[in-house]
């Protein structure tokens, strides 16, 4: 990738007295304490909170149109905004900034050393700074000698907006400029929006690069088999990809190239709401010194209470990825033998485990189907059933066929065991169910990954034409077939009619051929 010539009024900012550059943790958690930016907890991470916005905010991120953004598809998450305004705001940031105490930090998103970006994050608070030295890839020292960034990510959390003055949607302005590589997280503590700004910044430049970059985690056996799981947020990609009997190699975003798959990140960013030492220790045990949580609720001895949502349910853990077991490190991979779509099924209709057809995958890839998780985003109070175009709908800059057409090269090209995971609800629909045991999950996916499935009978299920396997080692057959577990059957299948119709209703966006249309379930003829 080319570099571009430093911004003259950041190169003076970063050169400032107050100017802390790739500190480490230790000191990192020293000053964080000593600004009352957070506290310890007993196990030994540091607690922040993040304010008023305790998810992401899709609504305030906007895309300065212009050349360089030729590729953006702009649609109702993508927003376009004006070269005049990302400079003011920007200006605005820089004035506020100035002077200031700030900690950078240079790293690198990406670990094949082919394709990864250099981004310098400039950080207001030295918890965010933290946060983002835990999430990417640590350079050496010769790595960070005579660093121009690919990529300038401005920070400024403390600078509130004024829509009437500043002319944004409200207090919160995150902005990225293709052209001056420049990204502005503005009015927000929510550290996530730091990640996904990289995470939305790549998807749109290394499809350019034949790389198909993807919302997932992905692990690996001991034979070197790796498996991808994608899924939007609170459908179990960190967790299932945190398994002890294998090897993690990322829990969110990874690119698939000609050589293999290849982590953007060096560390996790886990939801920790319900928590459990005993159904995620690996998650568990990586939450000591050097972890960042985000509003978690401590009590008088501050002790996480990983069951308290009174903050927020959308509570997370931040930590490198060498804190999980066995880590691969770097994190790169094979072509993977297996992938696996997650969705959280707010409606308790879609099988546990089912084996799609490569049109079936491409069909369910493009709809992206799950449940939007309570506190997620700002506005979600409670599940909500959504179609999240490519399982990172929020993250994709461009149209879902340019995804979509990666996938089906990769898979043309390498080949792999396709399936649709429901992580969500059985028995009922939310509110009436409960949420699938992970000890079942984990089971599909051991059963999945280790190749126990291939003799193994398939029927099929006539609610969404999918290929349930009638039988897997450690599972009740009763989970398997969804519409079993209702006491109501009559209401499981007006239910699933009317989940049906969802997805032939949201298809009609996308411009796939009628094959892939026509691999998607078929709502019941009236």
């Amino acid at each position: 990738m080319t570099t571009v010539t430093e911004e003259p009024e950041i190169a003076e900012l970063i050169r400032g007295k107050k100017v802390h550059t790739n500190l480490g943790v230790a000191k990192l958690v020293e000053f964080a304490l000593q600004r009352g930016e957070g506290v310890l907890a007993d196990n030994g991470a540091l607690n922040c909170l993040t304010g008023s916005r305790t998810g992401r905010s899709p609504e305030d991120r906007f895309i300065v149109n212009d050349a360089a953004a030729s590729h953006v598809d702009w649609n109702d998450i993508n927003h376009p905004c004006s070269e005049k305004l990302f400079d003011a705001i920007y200006n605005k940031a820089v004035n506020y900034l100035h002077g200031r105490e700030l900690f950078v930090q240079e790293l690198f998103a990406g670990n094949d050393p082919a394709y990864r970006l250099k981004v310098r994050f400039i950080n207001e608070n030295a918890w965010h700074n933290m946060f983002v030295l835990n999430q990417l890839v640590r350079p050496t020292a010769a790595e960070r000698e005579n660093f121009v960034p690919d990529l300038t990510e401005i920070c400024v959390p403390g600078l509130k907006l004024d829509p009437k003055v500043d002319g944004t949607r409200s207090e919160v302005f995150i902005g990225v400029n293709f052209t001056r590589r420049i990204v502005l997280v503005v009015g927000t503590g929510y550290a996530g929006e730091m990640k996904k700004s990289v995470f939305a910044y790549l998807n749109c430049i290394l499809p350019q690069e034949n790389v198909f970059p993807m919302h997932c985690s992905a692990n690996v056996g001991a034979n070197g088999d790796t498996a991808l799981f994608f899924g939007l947020s609170g459908t179990g990609k960190t967790t299932l990809s945190a398994d002890p009997s294998r090897r993690l190699i990322g829990d969110d975003e990874h690119g698939w190239s000609d050589h293999g798959i290849f982590n953007f990140e060096g560390g996790c960013y886990a939801k920790c709401i319900n928590l459990s030492q005993k159904d995620e220790p690996e998650i568990w045990n990586a939450l000591r010194f050097g972890a960042v949580l985000e509003n978690v609720v401590l009590d008088e001895n501050r002790h996480p209470d990983y069951n308290d949502d009174r903050i927020t349910e959308n509570t997370r853990a931040n930590y490198p990825v060498e804190f999980i077991k066995g880590a691969v490190i770097p994190g790169v991979g094979r072509h993977p033998k297996a992938v696996i779509f997650l969705t959280a099924d707010a409606f308790g209709v879609l099988p546990a485990l089912s084996k799609l057809t490569p049109l079936q995958a491409m069909f369910h890839f493009v709809s992206g189907y799950t449940a939007k998780v309570a506190g997620t985003e700002v506005g979600v109070k409670e599940p909500q059933a959504t179609f999240s175009d490519c399982f990172g709908g929020p993250f994709m800059l461009e149209a879902p066929r340019v995804y979509a057409e990666l996938l089906h090269k990769r898979l043309q090209e390498h080949g792999a065991e396709l399936w649709l995971v429901n992580t969500g609800w059985q028995g009922g629909k939310y509110g009436v169910g409960k949420r699938m045991a992970i000890a079942h999950t984990r089971a599909m996916v051991t059963a999945v990954v280790e190749g126990k499935l291939k003799n193994v009978e398939f029927v099929l299920d006539p609610a969404f034409g999918l290929a349930i396997p009638k039988h897997v080692p450690g599972v009740p057959d009763a989970v398997l077939m969804p519409r079993d577990s209702w006491a109501d059957k009559a209401d499981y299948d007006k239910t699933a009619a009317n989940l049906t119709q969802l997805f032939e209703k949201n298809i009609k966006k996308f411009d796939v051929s009628d094959e892939v249309r026509c691999a998607g379930p078929k709502p019941p003829k009236k």
